[in-house]
């Protein structure tokens, strides 16, 4: 981002595009104050907004967890049109959700004309970051009805909401369904949302007996939730096989 900006400034003629591209930039590596700076830039020199802006802009105010900042994009949304566009409303919607008013979330998410995977995504991992078991499995089958297939992140916010809503055999249950369904393989994050899941629960053998037949590799999430669990519920001999797996982990990472 050094060496781009360095470009930037040099630049004699500073368009829409290159003010996007610094965005766009600094909110994908999580610089969101950075972002913001430059689309702050950008108004004050009169830039034209298009299509490409808001986006990002919207992803920093998230990133910041600043609701104040994002109502105030998406008064730009308004004013310049924008808000039929399909990318910019999932935007405005996972900024709402990250930022806590799943009510206005789910106000832009009903006014859609369009929706597509990420649009259900957005608004379920929304229901879901917030324990709304009960909108997140109403909302799936919403999306199932309306033809949209789900993806693994989809799977990963409804089985965070069965783990934070207490929901434990519907989690289960859609587990099972992901591959036997779905043809989706479980990744490592939906591992680690089971032994949560089943952790808070009290089921530490059983999700202790799941990491052990993980056909992918357990990271320090898996191992984190299991551990916390055995600490909640005094499983000291769960514990210790748990820590021995990860000493033996390490030293076969340090052969490597």
């Amino acid at each position: 981002m050094e060496e781009a900006v360095f470009i930037f400034n040099r630049t004699n003629r500073q368009s829409t595009f290159l003010y996007n591209s610094m965005i766009r930039g600094y909110a994908s590596v999580n610089l969101f104050r950075k972002s913001l700076n430059f689309y702050r830039h950008m108004t004050l020199q009169r830039k034209q907004l298009d299509l490409h802006t808001l986006p990002s802009v919207l992803k920093s105010c998230a990133g910041l967890s600043s609701l104040h900042l994002g109502r105030k994009a998406h008064v730009a949304v308004f004013k310049h049109g924008f808000f039929y566009d399909l990318a910019t409303s999932n935007a405005l919607i996972s900024m709402y959700s990250k930022c806590g008013d799943l009510e206005a979330a789910r106000q832009v998410f009903d006014k859609m004309p369009e929706r597509n995977l990420i649009t259900w995504s957005a608004m379920i991992s929304g229901y879901g970051m917030h324990g709304t078991s009960g909108e997140v499995l109403g909302l799936f089958e919403e999306m199932l009805v309306a033809g949209e297939s789900p993806d693994g992140a989809t799977f990963t916010s409804i089985l965070t909401a069965c783990s934070h809503g207490g929901r434990m055999e519907m989690g289960r249950k859609f587990f099972e369904m992901m591959e036997g369904r779905f043809g989706l393989k479980p990744g490592v994050e939906h591992y680690t949302c089971m032994v949560d899941m089943l952790g808070r629960a009290g089921h530490v053998e059983e999700a202790e007996a799941l990491v052990n037949e993980m056909e992918v590799e357990p990271d320090d999430g898996v191992w984190g939730a299991l551990l916390g669990a055995c600490n909640m519920y005094r499983k000291v001999e769960v514990a210790k096989r748990v820590e021995e797996k990860i000493l033996h982990r390490k030293l076969n990472s340090k052969r490597v």
